[in-house]
């Protein structure tokens, strides 16, 4: 899909709301209770500032698993773009053709699974319930998404898209 062209926004939205979430979770709310026990003079139990992760249950494995999807989310969001920037529309003819080559010929919608990699490190490493909430409504948000923009894909393509369907998975190589 040519990055002008309307799209649905809500995906977009809730991937907002869930980096809101964590930011707020992350940085927010511990540096508030940092400040305010700093100003009347009592010192928080040890661990009130990072006792809702996942750390005392699998150490710095949440961090090392946030940072491999960061690693390969960034990948898949890169790699996807430059292929669809380089090789899908032209502005000189006023046309798209279809990009099967790079990531693409692998999976359909390596952006949307860089994405939702990026999503569920951050959520491994810092798990809370605004996390754990938001994580499946985003993922169902982001499949719904895809299903209509190959929709449109089928429009603009036909035959040759189904056939590009039938060869790749949506989102995980020989998966799904």
């Amino acid at each position: 899909m040519p990055f002008y062209k309307k799209m649905d926004r809500k995906p977009a939205g809730t991937y907002l709301a869930f980096v809101i979430a964590f930011a707020i979770e992350m940085h927010g709310i511990p540096f508030s209770m940092y400040v305010i026990s700093w100003m009347i003079g009592k010192n928080l139990p040890e661990g009130i500032l990072w006792g809702h992760t996942l750390f005392d249950s699998i150490g710095y494995w949440g961090m090392y698993i946030n940072i491999a999807c960061g690693a390969v989310g960034l990948f898949l969001i890169m790699n996807g773009w430059y292929n669809i920037y380089k090789k899908y529309w032209s502005k000189e003819t006023g046309t798209g053709t279809l990009v099967e080559t790079g990531i693409y010929q692998y999976i359909r919608h390596p952006q949307y699974t860089g994405l939702l990699l990026l999503s569920f490190g951050m959520m491994v490493e810092w798990a809370t319930l605004p996390l754990l909430i938001l994580y499946p409504v985003m993922v169902f948000m982001y499949v719904r998404l895809a299903k209509k923009e190959e929709q449109d894909m089928i429009a603009e393509f036909g035959s040759d898209y189904q056939n590009y369907m039938k060869r790749t998975t949506m989102f995980i190589p020989h998966l799904v």
